[in-house]
């Protein structure tokens, strides 16, 4: 068969036309191909080296046995682009000295939709099977639900039955592609990490990282290929929503990686996204998102696409999540995170300004908080925060929140009491040192849940306040704390308990726009913001910005 193979020639220049500025490309893919061929030059130093003709034989696989399955172009032979020459390049022709296997074990590809990501990963999946000369190969396409993952694999599935080449290698049942002589097999999995364990991974392609929910399918994959001497796990996504995630905890490591921050030569990544400044509604940002705009992306769907979302809001983070693949936060998100991870760190001593100290104490079965609000006479205010989880409670957790807990106790964010409810003693005892510490104007506190402490301090002089939990107190609240995030004024120690309940938080608004703040799911705990908004209410009523409704002093 006639066929029209991408050259490892192709993949060399597409990284020297991204970095003279022929290929218009981001910041990260700038950086992807700079590595490439900084390894290109110093690789042997270092142990590595770029082997063209493995290189080259997976570059040959694409048009010799696969075809396209969908669309205008399905049944003729693929012919790889230069962007996906280059990634091919990277994954099967960078080598270990040492041991000639092969260099990366993990890879992270970010593109816009419709670019083609199920093609090649598909393609990827059926040459792991069969052509990287491994024996029992067990190569899977994971995602959130079966058939998700059925995406990838379904593709593969009709390769398979169009190339008469694959026919006479593979085989094909239900959920199963197979190659008899190496006992390789090919295979869909669900996220239900249950059904994972006892695998023995050559190959594991994660579809649509960004929509895991739990980092419980990836933790499992990678965990998987101890058995195996070069494994590969590749994770092909578009950008989210869910910052706290396991897709944008990749995203960050890789550019980490990218920028020299952290060393790991076993680590591959790309991101096709727009640059931090890039007009989103200007065309020519447009190909950094998409490197197969005018090939399988089409301009004028993008122009409707574009329009619309610039005519409606709530179809704007679509848009720009799935065709420009901008990171954004969900639709009925509160806070823009980006600049919430922007408020900068107090710098100043803050010890002695007014402090207001607000407490959300309700659930005795989960995450008590304390946030100390503290006001600077520049307009700035400055936070200082302390959670509480009963011991026990860990493990009545979903594996990967009872994780994070766990984690954010070692590293002392979070502290935890005793049994399996929470214990006042330890809050009381912490009110008490920072009553003592601090200049605290006054404790606010819901009284659902709260009231025994708070009687037992103001016997000793503590100036607790009743704060009900209600529109009419908390509203103000919030549009004084989006105001302050968006002016830079609100200064944060970059928490990370406090962080993941801000990112929870969504607004419930009402017919005259007083809004108060509700979560999306039970397990998003937002119990620090609501003891910021608690706080912030009595610092506006102190500063005569909002009147006192609904409080009682005890």
């Amino acid at each position: 068969m006639e066929h029209n193979s991408a050259s490892v020639n192709d993949a060399i220049q597409y990284a020297n036309d991204v970095i003279n500025g022929a290929i218009v490309a981001c910041h990260w893919v700038n950086k992807a191909c700079e590595r490439f061929n900084r390894d290109l030059e110093g690789g042997v130093a270092r142990g590595i080296f770029f082997d063209r003709d493995d290189a080259q034989h997976a570059l040959d696989f694409y048009p010799l046995f696969t075809t396209h399955v969908k669309g205008a172009l399905a049944g003729q032979q693929i012919e790889l682009e230069p962007w996906q020459s280059f990634i091919i390049a990277n994954l099967f022709g960078w080598k270990e000295a040492a041991t000639g296997k092969r260099l990366f074990r993990t890879a992270y590809i970010e593109v816009a939709r419709k670019n083609a990501k199920s093609t090649l990963s598909s393609g990827l999946g059926i040459y792991m099977l069969a052509f990287d000369g491994e024996g029992g190969a067990e190569v899977y396409s994971a995602a959130t639900t079966r058939d998700q993952a059925r995406i990838v694999y379904a593709d593969a599935e009709v390769m398979v039955r169009k190339s008469p080449a694959l026919n006479k290698r593979l085989g094909v049942h239900k959920n199963n592609i197979h190659h008899i002589n190496s006992a390789s097999k090919f295979e869909p999995l669900s996220s239900d990490a249950n059904t994972l364990d006892g695998l023995n991974i050559h190959c594991g392609i994660v579809d649509e990282l960004h929509a895991h929910k739990t980092r419980d399918v990836w933790d499992v994959l990678e965990t998987a290929t101890g058995a195996r001497e070069q494994p590969l796990i590749i994770a092909i996504t578009t950008a989210g929503s869910n910052k706290h995630g396991i897709c944008y905890e990749q995203r960050t490591y890789l550019t980490k990686v990218l920028n020299g921050q952290v060393e790991d030569d076993t680590y591959f990544g790309i991101i096709y996204t727009l640059d931090e400044d890039d007009d989103w509604q200007d065309e020519a940002n447009w190909i950094k998102a998409n490197p197969n705009l005018g090939v399988s992306k089409k301009i004028d769907d993008m122009r409707r696409l574009a329009k619309k979302a610039a005519e409606m809001p709530t179809a704007r983070n679509n848009f720009l999540t799935k065709h420009l693949n901008i990171w954004v936060q969900a639709e009925t998100a509160w806070l823009d995170m980006d600049r919430w991870d922007r408020c900068p760190k107090s710098t100043i001593d803050i010890s002695q300004l007014p402090c207001f100290i607000g407490l959300d104490l309700a659930n005795k079965l989960d995450v008590a908080a304390l946030v100390m609000l503290f006001c600077h006479s520049d307009g700035t205010k400055h936070l200082k925060c302390k959670f509480y989880l009963p011991e026990d409670q860990i493990h009545n957790k979903s594996k990967s929140i009872g994780n994070m807990y766990q984690s954010w106790a070692e590293s002392g964010y979070l502290t935890l009491t005793p049994g399996n409810i929470i214990d006042h003693e330890y809050i009381e005892s912490d009110l008490r040192d920072l009553l003592a510490e601090h200049d605290v104007q006054e404790v606010a506190f819901d009284p659902w849940g709260s009231t025994q402490l708070a009687v037992r301090l103001v016997e000793d002089g503590a100036p607790m306040v009743e704060v009900p939990q209600t529109v009419k107190n908390f509203s103000e609240s919030m549009k004084e704390v989006e105001a302050l995030v968006l002016s830079g004024k609100l200064h944060h120690n970059d928490n990370p308990v406090l962080n993941w309940m801000a990112s929870n938080v969504v607004a419930k608004i009402d017919k005259n726009e007083n809004i108060f703040p509700n979560k999306d799911h039970p397990d998003n705990k937002i119990d620090g913001m609501v003891a910021l908004f608690t706080a912030m209410n009595r610092a506006l009523c102190h500063s005569g910005e909002t009147a006192a409704p609904q409080i009682r002093f005890l």
